[in-house]
């Protein structure tokens, strides 16, 4: 794999580049918490989740004696033709799964496929591996009762920030239980290198999210808490997105070569200018992110021809 930025990237992409600048020259970059107190203002502080119509049910999702809720969104006008677990982001600390309602809703109505998503639960409360416990009972849950409930046995999984890297250690697991129910994966900026033991970990290594996730664990290299440790072979096909300006983009270069190595199939889509988190701001790069996504999932889970 080729890893030359201007050969991985979309020539038409070029074209947005000015207006995405002029939007992050508006917008200034954020930081993550400083301590666990900071941790827990920046939570306290957070914007309640908009709402959107029709509303989501939860359930509550259970298998091997674990339980976790989950939040559905079913598409309005058309049956469903596939299930997409979606794991929301938040640097493991803040964040759920009503903060990605809006999302879900435009990507059921878009696809005609039920998303669900995993309300796990959140560090430093519960530090690793109370999420990826949370992600897979709802991945297991969706295997066993999918064809039953929505009619369907088509599974793909994906996430945001966060919520990929779970994503990664949630199909892992998968693949070690001998489960290959789900199709795909979409990754959406995700860290990877937690133990920064790699020149990309090291670049976040100061970040106190990371301390509050990983909790008491004396290795971070262990491959369900650092993905780009983990033995990659047998999972499904990959879409990885990626900003150009995000501090994560040589973490996910890694893992795209990681999993290229094992034998994944791997699309490595990097969008130019733009910073992480870029596929929820209303840019025009972001559009074009998101109609990129909308169309390797429809691939996978959208209405047959």
């Amino acid at each position: 794999m080729s890893l030359e930025l201007p050969s991985l990237m979309d020539p038409e992409l070029w074209s947005l580049v000015d207006e995405s600048r002029a939007f992050y020259a508006r917008r200034p970059a954020g930081r993550g918490p400083g301590s666990r107190e900071e941790l827990l203002a920046f939570r306290a502080g957070a914007a309640v989740p908009a709402e959107c119509d029709p509303p989501p049910i939860t359930v509550v999702a259970s298998a091997f004696g674990r339980s976790v809720p989950v939040r559905i969104h079913m598409p309005v006008s058309m049956p469903v033709a596939g299930v997409f677990l979606e794991i929301h982001g938040g640097g493991f600390y803040m964040g759920s799964a009503a903060g990605s309602d809006v999302r879900n809703r435009r990507l059921a109505d878009a696809l005609g496929i039920a998303v669900a998503s995993v309300d796990y639960r959140l560090a430093p409360e519960h530090p690793w591996p109370s999420a990826p416990d949370d992600c897979e009972t709802a991945a297991l849950w969706l295997v066993e009762h999918a064809q039953r409930r929505f009619g369907t046995t088509r599974l793909a999984i994906g996430g945001f920030s966060a919520g990929a890297t779970l994503a990664v250690s949630t199909l892992a697991r998968l693949r070690d239980r001998g489960v290959t129910a789900f199709s795909g994966g979409v990754l959406q900026f995700g860290t990877y290198d937690l133990a920064a033991k790699t020149q990309a970990g090291r670049l976040i290594a100061d970040e106190y999210f990371l301390d509050a996730y990983a909790g008491s664990t004396p290795d971070r290299t262990h491959p369900d808490l650092s993905p780009l440790f983990a033995d990659l072979a047998g999972l499904p096909p990959i879409l990885i997105v990626i900003g150009s300006d995000d501090i994560l983009l040589e973490d996910n270069l890694a893992m795209a070569t990681r999993l290229s190595e094992a034998g994944v199939e791997v699309d490595l889509r990097i969008y130019p200018a733009s910073p992480h988190g870029f596929t929820g701001h209303a840019t025009p790069m972001a559009r074009a992110a998101l109609g990129h996504i909308d169309a390797w999932l429809g691939a996978r889970l959208g209405p047959a021809d």
